[in-house]
């Protein structure tokens, strides 16, 4: 990816998201205060884009200093948000870790992003208390930018920028802990296009199907029914440019997800950076956002309702729908890099200057 360039509590009023009475302030016909993010200060010289909720109480962040050369961390919270512990790798001077996916408070594995050998794997089966490295990248053409586990967590698959001109698969089939290169004959030329390490949702699986965006040349969504072996890819119909294309996906069923995507160059135009799909093969434009989409997730239990998010520099923003992504309700300014939604119903949020929220209702 080329990407260009305690608790505090923050309030985000979200008054249509989870569907029951609107909100209307003081004076109008609401029942039911706005849902809001329970927002939390970690460590604030991280930038946060690794997340990855268990539930409700247990929550991983990882991300990359903002100091030239500080380690990459990653926290563990196991009470809801209010307390996170450093459990970071030793000697990660440098690294930028960029996707986190955690199995349960004890099993995770997170993925550092870069060039060369900056591009590695840890993975930890005692809550970070120790950490294996799994995989370090040993081809300086290569550059891994998000992960991720199919169902079951035995499997699972990371991508890199193309290498003679493909996207490059690496595989894995014993959760994580021997990592190897997937033939590139079943994946289309990508010569001028590569991926995003936004938000840690630039691949995602469902059932036995894996999905992942591009920006660049181009800005399409390549699909794989055969663990990583072949690819079809289509076009996404979010504008593509040198820091513009694909950011993030999320999939209901294995077949209806929503793309979302922007352009880091300009992050307050959100036109066309919605693409949604009923098969999983055909994509549509739908509603327009008013920020950058990095990260989007469907609200647990609500059917296609809607949450995305996003931030670049000061320009941040959330918005909800309520109609599988057709339409859009900017609810606030404030904005976070990545997302995840859990089955038992929580949401949570992770972005810059160390922030990490949770939603509450």
């Amino acid at each position: 990816m080329r990407l260009l360039g305690p608790l505090a509590l923050s309030t985000l009023l979200i008054g249509s998201l989870i569907g029951g009475p609107a909100y209307a302030g003081g004076g109008g016909s609401g029942h039911h205060p706005p849902p809001s993010w329970d927002e939390s200060v970690v460590d604030a010289d991280q930038s946060f884009r690794g997340l990855d909720a268990v539930d409700g109480r247990t929550a991983w962040v990882a991300g990359g200093s903002a100091t030239d050369g500080g380690p990459g961390r990653v926290f563990r919270t196991t009470d809801g948000g209010r307390s996170w512990d450093d459990v970071s790798p030793p000697g990660t001077e440098g690294l930028l870790f960029r996707d986190v996916e955690a199995r349960s408070a004890k099993e995770a594995v997170v993925l550092a992003i870069g060039e060369g050998d900056a591009s590695r794997i840890y993975r930890t089966t005692n809550g970070g208390a120790s950490w294996v490295a799994a995989f370090v990248n040993d081809d300086p053409a290569a550059f891994y930018d998000c992960l991720a586990f199919y169902p079951g967590g035995r499997r699972g698959l990371a991508l890199s920028d193309p290498v003679d001109g493909r996207f490059r698969i690496l595989s894995t089939r014993d959760s994580g802990r021997t990592w190897s290169v997937l033939p590139d004959d079943g994946m289309p030329d990508t010569s001028t296009e590569f991926g995003f390490a936004a938000s840690g949702d630039c691949l995602v699986t469902t059932g036995r199907t894996a999905y992942f965006g591009s920006g660049g040349g181009a800005s399409r969504i390549f699909r794989s029914d055969d663990y990583g072996r072949t690819w079809t890819a289509t076009d996404s119909t979010i504008p593509p440019g040198e820091a513009a294309g694909v950011f993030g996906l999320a999939f209901r069923t294995p077949h209806e997800g929503i793309a979302v995507g922007g352009d880091f160059a300009d992050p307050a135009d959100g036109v066309d950076a919605v693409a949604v799909t009923r098969n999983g093969r055909t994509w549509r434009s739908a509603g327009d956002l008013s920020h950058l989409g990095e990260d989007v997730a469907y609200l647990p239990g609500r059917g296609r309702r809607l949450i995305v998010t996003g931030e670049s520099g000061d320009v941040r923003g959330t918005s909800t729908s309520a109609d599988g992504g057709r339409t859009w309700t900017r609810v606030g300014d404030q904005g976070y890099h990545a997302l995840d939604c859990t089955s038992d119903g929580s949401c949570w949020a992770a972005g810059g200057a160390g922030r990490v929220a949770r939603l509450t209702r």
